[in-house]
């Protein structure tokens, strides 16, 4: 039996919704301007690909009524190995080590720079990319924040600093981590945008804490080998 991601992603249009995902999290109105077809048509490939496993969404923190995608590159790549080691053992799939080249600069925002992009932020540089982080709002570190670091052994985090105090332009890659960043502020261009829940607002704060250190660990992983690939992230 052929297998299931063989054909999901085979298709052109549905393969084009994964490459538009791949970096950055999007709306349907934005997938349906960036594939140039009708909007009904887009979510319906969108279900698709939300029923196979391979893209996941969530309502905006910022505006309930709308609706980010994100591919589940983790996911997407364990069923790509899978695959290949279904047709033949020497086919399984081995991530290469991920090397960035020395000066390129990643700038990680969200409204509070009091936990997600502190986190981000840390975690890229525990794999030795330059990194840092700002709020529109700032406010003071979250005591969870200081927690996570810790007992992944990360770098403690830095003071909370407004977007004003950095110029984007000096960075190879900004990424917005608050629907409300981007959403309400004056857009970053080229900015990429990960759509995460504030974990302070959870009703177990630390256990969203936690939830959310890991799935940025595994996005600042992706964007570390997409640095090292040298290719734009778009």
């Amino acid at each position: 039996m052929t297998p299931e991601i063989l054909g999901l992603a085979a298709h052109p249009l549905r393969w084009t919704l994964l490459a538009a995902l791949a970096d950055s999290d999007r709306q349907v109105r934005e997938l349906t301007a960036l594939a140039g077809e009708p909007q009904n048509l887009v979510s319906y490939h969108l279900g698709k690909l939300r029923a196979g496993g391979l893209v996941r969404s969530r309502r905006s923190s910022a505006d309930g009524r709308d609706t980010y995608y994100t591919a589940d590159l983790g996911r997407f790549g364990a069923l790509l190995s899978d695959a290949g080691a279904a047709l033949h053992p020497g086919l399984a799939l081995v991530p290469p080590v991920a090397r960035v080249p020395e000066g390129v600069r990643v700038l990680f925002l969200c409204t509070g720079n009091s936990a997600r992009s502190q986190l981000a932020a840390a975690l890229l540089r525990a794999l030795g990319v330059a990194a840092e982080s700002a709020g529109s709002r700032p406010k003071e570190l979250h005591p969870q924040t200081a927690r996570v670091l810790a007992e992944r052994g990360l770098d403690p985090a830095r003071p909370p600093r407004p977007v004003s105090d950095v110029d984007p332009a000096a960075f190879a890659l900004v990424v917005t981590l608050c629907d409300r960043l981007r959403e309400e502020c004056p857009p970053f261009p080229g900015a990429a945008h990960w759509s995460i829940a504030d974990p302070s607002g959870a009703a177990d704060v630390a256990a969203a804490f936690d939830a959310c250190a890991e799935e940025l660990a595994g996005r600042v992983g992706f964007l570390a080998h997409r640095l090292s690939a040298g290719r734009r992230v778009s």
